[in-house]
This record gives structure tokens, sequence and C-alpha cells, in this order.
């Protein structure tokens, strides 16, 4: 079958990413004998210079690795924590409700950097110079910007030069905001590397000596110092007003990344890892689990049943994900509950023929779900689930404040009926593409000829989100957004808590191998993937043929991200699905919108096949990812 590009096979090693370069830079590390953790890492640093609106060293990096030589597989987790001083109260003293999407007040502790160095320092073989060296020759000697970037960068243009004039000083070179594809340099970020390492160095020759001391200078150093005295400085952010912040030095000196047990489940004679719930990754686990309960593995994979089937379990496992997902470090979350075949069964009971509405969390080991006051007051109807009516607004404010997250720009105009009537009330399907989905991440999977694989979605220091911290020539994180400021729920905020993200990375194991996988795009992350499983798994698609494959979504699930709002009924579809396809959604009550015919998704794979051989591939959507190997 015809495919936009070949899937990879080889023998020696597989990167695929969200960006060109990346790949490269990875590929580059295996070709001079490094393992999948050293590409791995090197391309999460290059990724950090590359694509700045989609994460950087001042982010967060969820990493999935799994060691061939003894089977071993894990979770480095980079997602660093709330400050101690970030109360509940410490915001609603403030007059805010909500912990605004950009800015100083949304900073946790920077894990992304930290990651990176937990996994060189466990399982990787090189010098950090070798790993870092490429980021800073992008950094220090300058790539072409791509498009979106520059769209990026224009979006918060005014911004920039009216209130946060560090991030101009980087990112309007010469007062205005650099062309698509021009050479774009990052020298206050080279100079923070290149320190870093210099640093590293003195500490003598040792590796591990070296990775610590890099370690030291980011969370207790010159960087820590930088980050630290920043905040402490108001800056305008989303709430429309100037907020100093809640991070302090001791907050960075005291986080470490952490190594943990993944979280996986059976399915298709395959085992799906991923994070445990302080990401939203087991929501592709319950979705797999009441898909196989409802009989995919005998369904047509681009029939409007199937595509509405998966959907609505969608639905329910987002739901889900609002009333019981949180850091179980600090809290209980039942997640066995969630992830068994007995609690998969009773959800999948719930799907009907036509599309649901409100938010309607389960009961999982008997308990009595709880959502936060935003989505309203639940209605028991007769089925005995509760039913929250949910937010479904357009979202508010605009581009003026900066953006918390970049997945969903502007809708489209309302959704207007076409053809047949919905099912339910309302109307039915809108054909004229919404433009309204973009990637708001970045990813990277590894394999190397030893059988190791690495999966990583790193992101958060968007440049549009939190200014350029002085001298250091990158953002902070802003994810502490996502944390709620009700008290008594799993995701509320509290000192030292892990915020509930989206980041989402994979991975397949099976008999002989597998695969790492993963995309970026927000609570569409664990939505993309669940076509090119199904594909790849249960239609026989190679995995280029399985990424290429028309996608879709749900808008209807609760946003992660501020102003929290999301899209009654909601539902984006690639066009390529076939009309009749989206007319029958249609009619079974879904507010359809045709994304256009290759927009949705970002997937890309690398791994091992039954037979040994390597294989890879990557995204053609948004004409930036890559997959390299040989």
């Amino acid at each position: 079958m015809f495919t936009t590009r070949p899937e990879l096979v080889g023998t020696h090693g597989m990167v695929a990413s969200t960006h060109w370069l990346a790949s490269a830079v990875g590929q580059s590390v295996l070709e001079r004998g490094g393992n999948a953790f050293d590409a791995a890492a090197a391309a999460g640093f290059t990724l950090q210079v590359v694509e700045p609106h989609l994460n950087g060293p001042g982010g967060d990096a969820p990493i999935i690795g799994h060691r061939a030589a003894d089977g071993h597989t894990f979770v480095v987790c980079g997602q660093g924590t709330a400050p101690a001083a970030a109360t509940i109260e410490a915001y609603t003293d403030q007059g805010l409700d909500v912990v605004p999407g950009t800015g100083h007040l949304a900073a946790v502790v920077p894990g992304a950097f930290g990651a990176w160095l937990d996994l060189l320092a466990r399982y990787g073989t090189l010098p950090l110079a070798d790993v870092l060296s490429p980021a800073i020759g992008y950094a220090r000697g300058g790539y072409p910007l791509v498009p979106a970037a520059v769209r990026t960068i224009r979006t918060v243009e005014r911004l920039f030069a009216e209130h946060w004039p560090t991030s101009a000083e980087v990112y309007l070179p010469g007062g205005a905001a650099p062309e698509a594809g021009a050479r774009f340099r990052n020298p206050a970020l080279a100079g923070t590397y290149e320190r870093v390492l210099e640093e590293a160095r003195a500490a003598g020759s040792d590796r591990l000596a070296q990775i610590e001391a890099a370690r030291r200078a980011f969370y207790e150093g010159f960087v820590a110092e930088a980050m630290a005295a920043f905040v402490r400085e108001p800056v305008l952010d989303s709430s429309g007003s100037a907020h100093a912040g809640l991070l302090t030095a001791d907050d960075l000196a005291s986080w470490r990344a952490t190594e943990e047990p993944t979280v996986a489940v059976d399915f298709a004679d395959v085992q799906v890892h991923k994070t445990a719930a302080w990401g939203q990754g087991p929501v592709l686990l319950q979705q797999l689990r009441m898909l196989e309960e409802l009989g995919v593995a005998d369904a047509d994979l681009g029939s409007a049943e199937l595509v509405h089937t998966a959907l609505e379990v969608t639905d329910l496992a987002f739901a889900d994900r609002e009333a019981w997902y949180g850091d179980p470090a600090d809290g209980d979350v039942p997640l066995d509950a969630l992830l068994s075949r007995s609690y998969a069964a009773e959800r999948a009971r719930l799907v009907g023929p036509t599309a649901s509405d409100g938010v309607r969390p389960g009961s999982p080991d008997g308990r009595a779900p709880r959502l936060a006051r935003l989505f309203g007051e639940p209605t028991t109807p007769p089925d005995g689930v509760p039913v929250w009516p949910g937010r479904y607004e357009d979202a508010a404010g605009g581009p003026a404040l900066g953006t918390g997250e970049p997945t969903r720009g502007p809708g489209a105009a309302p959704a207007e009926p076409v053809g047949a009537a919905a099912a339910v009330d309302g109307p039915a399907l809108d054909v004229r593409p919404s433009g309204a989905t973009r990637g708001d991440t970045c990813h990277v999977d590894v394999v190397d000829r030893w059988g190791n694989m690495v999966s990583a979605t790193p992101s958060g220091g968007w440049l549009q989100s939190s200014p350029v911290v002085p001298g250091l020539g990158f953002g902070l994180p802003t994810r502490a957004q996502m944390f709620w400021l009700e008290p008594g729920l799993p995701s509320s905020l509290a000192p030292g808590r892990r915020p509930r993200t989206t980041l989402s990375p994979g991975l397949v194991l099976r008999d002989g191998g597998g695969f790492a996988f993963g995309t970026p795009g927000g609570d569409q992350q664990d939505q993309w993937t669940i076509p090119f499983l199904l594909h790849h798994l249960l239609g026989g698609l190679d995995l280029q043929a399985a990424i290429d494959a028309p996608g879709w979504h749900s808008t209807h699930v609760p946003s992660s991200f501020h102003p929290r709002t999301s899209t009654r009924r909601g539902v984006e579809a690639e066009s390529r699905l076939g009309a009749d396809v989206l007319a029958e959604l249609g009619r079974r009550g879904h507010v359809v919108r045709d994304a256009g015919p290759w927009s949705l998704g970002r997937v890309s794979a690398a791994g091992v096949r039954p037979d040994g051989l390597l294989h890879a591939a990557a995204n053609p959507r948004g004409m930036q990812g890559y997959a390299a190997g040989r």
C-alpha cells in the first residue's frame, strides 16, 4: 500500500522524533557507539534548542526505557514538583481561583534537564560532553527555525516587546520576529550549556562525577540562582496582572529525577506500558481495556461504528482521569481497579449507539467519584452513573497575555448542521477545517542494536508561556496550571506534589521485541495513538502505514489547560476517514469538525520486529518529524 514514506528497517539502530535534527543527532550518537539511552538524551537536549515553542531545559520530561539485557523496564520521572510555598491559599489570597496559565506563579521545579542526566547516569555509556555538544552547536551556530515556532513568536510579539524584555532579547532579534527557515541562534542558551559542561569537567574525568556536577550546576549552582532570583520579580501573566513566583533555591536543590515502575496492561498479545497516574498515560490503557471488552479485534477499523465506539470509550476514560488521577506519591489513586477487566466491562456497558453528554466518571472499588466545582453539580440518570454537566464554552482571552499551552488554538466558528439531523439535540456536522489543533510538545523514540528502547515526551518551558530567565536563554515550566485550587481532589495543589500532566510516552513489549511510541498533543496524546495502535497491532499495518492512517480525537474531554474549556460532544476528524463516516458520526450526535486530510497526530515509533530487525517511522503531518536509521 502507498505510504507517505517507507517504514525504515535495519540492524544498527533507529531514532524517530518530531524534528529531523533531533533524529539525526540521535542517530549520530548510535553511529559513534552510544546506546539508545545516550542517543535519546542527545536528541532530547537538541529538541530543547530547535523546538523552543514546544519544550526547553526548564520544562518536563517523562521517559520510559527498556534494557534488553535483563528485561528491565522503567520510568524516569522528569516531572518537577510544586514549590514548598505553593499552597492553595497562596493563590486564593491573591484573588485567583485558578493558577495562571503563564508567568511565574505557574512554575514548578524544571524536571527535563535532570531527567536526561539521570537517564545518562543510570543507563548511558558516553561522556556528557559527547551527548550535550550537538545541542550547544545548534544554539551557538544556529539552526533553521521552523514555521510553527515563528508563528508562535508572532502571537506573543507584543507581549515580549512591552512586558517580557528578556524574551524579546532572545526571540525578537533586531526588534522583530525572525523569518521562518532563517538561521536562528540562542547564544545565551549555548553559554548556559557550555558553563554546565565546564563545571562538569572540573569534577574530574569520571563520567558519573561529571554528570552529578552538571546536575548540581543546574539545580544548586548558577542556573538555580538565576531562576530563583528571577521568579521574585513580578511579571505579567494570563490573569492580566503581574505576579511574582513561589519557586525557591531550596525547591530546586531538594529535587531529583526519580525512577519508578511502569504501569501496563495486556492487549492484542502484547504488553502496553505507560507511566503511573501522575501522567495521563493510564487513560490509554483504560481505553484499550474497554475496546477489547467491546470486541475491537473483530471491528472494521475504518468504520463509523469503530470511530464512534472509540470516541465514547475515550470520553469515559478521560472522565476517570478528572476524578481519580493525581500524584500517587501524595494520594490514593485506585489504579489497579481502574485498569481491571471487571471495571472495563462495567464502563464498556455505558457505550451506546449515540454520542453521550456530560462527564461520567466511574466508581472503582465502589468509591464515589468527585469532580472539581468547575464541572457543575452532578445528576444521576436511571443507569445510576453520575453525570456532571461539564464546561463547554469558547476559550476566554487571547494571545496578548501569552499562551499557557499551545495545543488548542482559537477554535473555528460554531458548528452548524449539515446533512441529516443530529440524533440528539444540537448541531451535527461542520465540514469547515477548524485549524484548532496543534502540537504542544516533542517526542523521541530510540532503539539500538542491542534492543534497548526509549520513549520520551519532553515538554514545557515553552517560549510563549514564561519569560526567559536573564542570562540563561530559556524560561521556566508552567505546569502548575494543571493543579486545582480546590482542596480534596487527586490533583489539587499541594506543596511538593507533582501536577497531573498530559505527557505520555509509551512502550509496547512482546516476545522477541516491541517498540517505543508516542506523540505530542496535550489531551490528544492518548487519543491519537489509539488509531495507530489499532491499525498496527490489529490491522497488521507496518509502523509507517499505521501512523499515516487517518486519525480523530474527542474535544468533549475536559481540557487540562487554562481556561479548562471543551467542546460539547466535539470531535476532530481527518477527512480521509471519508465523508460517509463523518456524516454518520454527525447523525450519531457528535459535533464533527473536518480537520482536513493530514492534520491530527505527530506519532513516531521505533522498535524491534518479531524477526529481530529494527524498524522505525515518523509522522508526515506538519512536515517536520523524521525517522533515521540503518
